[in-house]
């Protein structure tokens, strides 16, 4: 019986293979194959993959800064989070994440979403960030999200909410 492989995260780079990933979104294939590289370059989002070997890129996920208009978010929400009344709310986006559909199966879904969690909880401590922001691609993706916790907002459609308190509490032991 194989042994499962250690996963581990980093940042892409030129050594992972881009052109053998495949998932069930085109566009989500088509980024990490041919645009990823350039939105590094530009530095509008942070591309992270997970890897069992440093080439084959098992997922991946993106970080990028971001501000959610104060207005998005429902008033509970706002008072529950005891948020000052700004226009705007900085938040931290996770904008594309993805497992390839060789792993699939495997939990990699799982891995990935928390690897981004925690990592955008421990960048709060240094850039301000009240949540993290994601737009699921569809109804499953919708359904993944809310198991762990993320919230949907009313506008835009599929906008999902996450506080980080929530996320600091997930981590805690």
């Amino acid at each position: 019986m194989p042994s499962k492989p250690n996963f581990f995260i980093e940042p892409l780079d030129k050594k992972h293979n881009r052109a053998a990933f495949s998932c069930e979104h085109e566009r989500l294939v088509r980024y990490i194959q041919q645009q990823a590289s350039q939105e590094i370059k530009k530095r509008v989002a942070a591309v992270f993959v997970l890897t069992p070997d440093g080439k084959t890129i098992a997922g991946f996920y993106t970080l990028s800064q971001y501000a959610v208009d104060a207005g998005e978010l429902p008033e509970a929400l706002k008072k529950d989070l005891g948020l000052p009344k700004y226009p705007q709310v900085p938040a931290t986006l996770l904008g594309r994440l993805a497992r390839s559909l060789e792993f699939k199966g495997q939990g990699i879904g799982e891995l990935l979403l928390m690897a981004a969690l925690k990592q955008a909880l421990g960048l709060s401590k240094t850039v301000a960030s009240a949540a993290v922001v994601t737009d699921a691609k569809d109804e499953p993706a919708k359904q993944f999200y809310k198991r762990y916790g993320f919230v949907e907002l009313p506008d835009p459609v599929n906008r999902m909410f996450l506080p980080m308190s929530t996320i600091d509490q997930l981590f805690k032991v």
